[in-house]
């Protein structure tokens, strides 16, 4: 089978595409026939020998993934041959990009219908670390108000859904170019994040989700009511 990896740590042009056994599944993992893998910044980071989770090279890149089930390994039961998943490869963050990848079976679901491949294989990182910002971090509910900083963004924009979704009023921090999208998502409070002085315009917030950092994540703090959650993604 084909798949993208790399021999050694560097630049882009590590990469290569090659032809590699198939693997086969362990105990709680799924053999999947990758329809569409995601490409994200943490396989730049992976690649550049930088990050603290993957192995070392040889390795094929890729964390995320939609398919079709080829085969299972012992002790699952909630997959079967056939069945389309979508989600993660394993903690290590990587396999997904290759025609087939074993993944881990408590990190994958079933594809939603209303889905392709390609979409299924955009969401699955971003989106639960939006969900995870948001429910499990902030502990947000219905009626507070939260502040996506950088609500336009790929776990922004998720983390807005869940929110208007849950009954969450939404405060997107983001540029104006963006209105006609987080309108079309349900936000009503749109802070223009290229303003001078934004921060004079905010409102009180239970909770601050941040996905850009630096000085307009700063600018934003103040706005959090005491005993406020503040969760980041991107700041030390």
């Amino acid at each position: 089978m084909k798949a993208a990896r790399i021999h050694s740590f560097g630049p882009p042009d590590v990469v290569v595409v090659e032809d590699v056994p198939m693997p086969s599944p362990g105990p709680g993992e799924v053999l999947v026939r990758v329809m569409a893998a995601g490409v994200a910044p943490w396989d730049a980071i992976i690649r550049e020998g930088k990050s603290k989770v993957s192995p070392q090279p040889p390795l094929t890149l890729g964390s995320d993934l939609s398919g079709v089930v080829e085969k299972v390994g012992s002790g699952v039961i909630d997959f079967a041959p056939a069945d389309e998943v979508y989600g993660v490869t394993n903690p290590q963050f990587c396999g997904a990009q290759a025609e087939f990848a074993v993944a881990t079976a408590g990190m994958l679901a079933p594809k939603p219908r209303s889905l392709g491949h390609v979409q299924a294989a955009s969401a699955p990182v971003i989106a639960v670390t939006a969900w995870q910002m948001l429910f499990e971090y902030a502990q947000a509910v219905r009626g507070q108000t939260a502040m996506v900083v950088g609500a336009a963004g790929n776990v922004g924009a998720y983390a807005v859904q869940l929110a208007v979704d849950t009954g969450i009023h939404v405060v997107a921090i983001a540029d104006l170019a963006d209105e006609n999208l987080l309108r079309s998502l349900g936000v009503k409070t749109i802070i223009d994040s290229s303003k001078p002085a934004f921060e004079q315009d905010l409102p009180r917030v239970d909770a601050i989700l941040d996905t850009v950092g630096g000085s307009t994540f700063q600018r934003c703090v103040a706005a959090l009511k005491p005993g406020g959650k503040l969760v980041t993604s991107v700041s030390t």
